[in-house]
């Protein structure tokens, strides 16, 4: 797969992998612009925006961009993240130039009329509140709170119902002309490329993105919160243990490939140490994963168990034990060359739609993280069984964790 990337004279950096038996390309856009930007009391503004962009431009009316790409054969969607935001489009490779103008349009000219605002405000909060209403959801919430307390990385991305309903329109446009300006927005296409799309992109609107004569940038910084709290949550489908421990920042990709390692040797498949333990031998759990929440200033590594109330003390005795034997005692070489062969796989398997290649180089070169999309797959053979030990299982001790136990609400 060709991978080509350059950056424009507004700062404003380009990606494109030419996919040759792609049936749809996906042009996809990526702005430092997630919810780590807002300021006190506007939390929401990130997704908010997100929301408004799609409500028309100057050029543009409401709904007529989604009409214009459904003709063409496509669809659109977006997502907010703390660190970013990106909008994509997936598009018959005979209509990219068209589909391209249309997206551009739309996110670098928003309009914020009152009424569509004040509508579309009304989406959010309900949003809001549904989200406040799942169980699951407010475990997470709580977790995020507890282990990220001094940082925004604790406020949900969403924002509050309060913070919301105070969001003005001249907020929303400053938001918008403070972050979506030419060093902080990547643009990435993949799939069936024309042979001049370099040229497309070059002499599209993405030229007209403003460069910033601000050189600063975000810096705070990430305290993890140790320790150990039981929560009550209303409605909530059995109990939960949820175990947290400090990732490293994105940027640490060698290290956060070890720990993904870890992770699937731990909890992936029938025959992964807790899986086979918890669930297969002794039967205490209903369920056991883990997930890795990897951000641009440090992540978490994520641990969910679901298993009845009674079953809770010995679910977390089992697990720790688990842990520190790994980091004390030698990890058998099959398991580890299965976890390392599982996680190839899934490299694999992330990388054969044209949605999937543009998302994930987009987000690459977004943050400078300039490595071949495959790269990752060599770098496997790096942690061999010495290397795991003396620097991922370290990360997994019981005693370094935030540990929250979730209980249903009698």
């Amino acid at each position: 797969m060709k991978v080509n990337h350059w950056k424009l004279a507004n700062e404003a950096t380009c990606v494109v992998a030419e996919m040759e038996n792609s049936s749809l390309t996906c042009i996809d856009f990526w702005c430092k612009g997630g919810s780590i930007y807002e300021l006190k009391n506007q939390e929401g503004m990130a997704h908010f925006l997100e929301h408004m962009i799609f409500k028309g431009s100057k050029d543009l009316k409401e709904g007529e961009f989604d009409l214009k790409i459904e003709s063409l054969g496509g669809s659109s969607n977006a997502g907010t993240g703390l660190d970013d935001v990106h909008y994509h489009v997936l598009i018959p490779p005979e209509n990219i130039e068209e589909a391209l103008n249309l997206l551009l349009d739309l996110l670098l000219f928003p309009e914020f009329k009152q009424d569509a605002f004040e509508i579309e405000k009304q989406v959010v909060l309900e949003e809001i509140a549904q989200n406040s209403d799942q169980p699951d959801e407010l475990v997470y919430m709580k977790l995020f709170e507890e282990c990220y307390s001094s940082h925004r990385y604790s406020k949900p991305i969403l924002g509050y119902k309060k913070s919301v309903k105070n969001i003005i329109p001249i907020q929303m446009k400053e938001f918008h002309e403070k972050h979506y300006i030419g060093k902080n927005c990547t643009l990435s296409i993949a799939g069936v490329l024309p042979k001049n799309i370099k040229s497309i992109i070059n002499n599209s609107r993405l030229k007209e993105l403003k460069k910033s004569i601000d050189k600063s940038e975000l810096k705070t910084k990430v305290i993890f919160n140790k320790g150990y709290k039981k929560e009550h949550i209303p409605r909530l489908e059995g109990a939960r243990i949820i175990k947290a421990w400090k990732l490293p920042p994105a940027k640490e990709q060698l290290i956060i490939l070890g720990t993904e390692i870890a992770a699937t040797l731990f909890c992936e498949g029938r025959s992964s140490l807790m899986v086979k333990t918890l669930r297969e031998e002794l039967r205490i759990v209903e369920s056991i994963e883990i997930d890795l929440q990897i951000l641009e200033q440090g992540g978490l590594i994520l641990l969910e168990v679901c298993c009845p109330q009674e079953n809770i003390e010995m679910a977390e005795y089992e697990i720790n034990k688990i842990l520190k034997e790994s980091i004390k005692n030698k990890v058998e070489t099959k398991d580890i060359n299965r976890a390392k062969n599982l996680v190839k796989n899934n490299i694999y398997f992330g990388l054969e739609l044209s949605s999937q290649i543009a998302s994930i180089a987009g987000n690459q070169i977004l943050w400078g993280r300039h490595q071949p999309l495959l790269g990752s797959i060599k770098d496997i053979s790096y942690w061999t069984s010495k290397r795991l030990k003396e620097n991922i299982f370290p990360l997994f001790n019981p005693d370094n964790s935030f540990t929250l136990i979730a209980i249903p609400e009698e």
